[in-house]
């Protein structure tokens, strides 16, 4: 199953070896890495690039890069993936983006993110999918909520950030696929 998918104003497709310099930029950007231990150098960013693209060409899913027809070839990534850590609400989908700060604003994760969740629900007919961050990220809390995703007060410590970092609790949003269709607009 390979997967390109399109929405109104965006286009989320496999992703390109022209991709790896404006991530490597998105990566490095201390606003856009704001919630997150830390920038990326390029190496890191390549790295994690290969790891995004190879994981869409085996599967046919997971981290799109995105691009806005006749604006930008790349403004980040949106879409659903299989975290490869163990973590303590796994084993789970989660759906995320990182989305370049010049394109922030615009309503592009929230567009786009709404494909991915088709995918997993309609396609891919996963039972539920969550959403994670740390939780002083309000404007990924507010994608969160824009997508009716909801936080039932749970919150984890991710694994992958040891005891004491100040980055380390996490809070959950979930979305069933029973609410996500009972959310959809009627067709006919």
């Amino acid at each position: 199953m390979k997967l390109n998918l399109t929405t109104p104003r965006l286009r989320l497709r496999p992703w390109l070896p022209s991709d790896r310099a404006p991530f490597a930029a998105l990566t490095a950007d201390h606003e856009v890495m704001e919630h997150f231990p830390s920038t990326l150098t390029r190496l890191q960013s390549d790295a994690l690039a290969d790891i995004l693209a190879n994981e869409i060409a085996e599967q046919g899913w997971g981290f799109w890069a995105v691009e806005v027809p006749g604006v930008s070839d790349f403004i980040g990534f949106v879409g659903i993936h299989e975290p490869r850590i163990e973590l303590p609400i796994g084993p789970c989908v989660e759906i995320g983006w990182r989305i370049a700060k010049e394109h922030w604003g615009k309503g592009y994760a929230t567009e786009a993110a709404q494909a991915a969740l088709a995918v997993g629900f309609e396609q891919l007919g996963l039972k539920e999918i969550v959403s994670f961050t740390v939780p002083t990220n309000q404007r990924s809390q507010r994608v969160m909520q824009r997508l009716g995703m909801v936080h039932r007060d749970e919150f984890f410590d991710h694994p992958a950030l040891e005891e004491g970092h100040p980055m380390r609790r996490h809070i959950l949003y979930r979305l069933s696929r029973d609410e996500w269709r009972a959310a959809q607009p009627t067709k006919g």
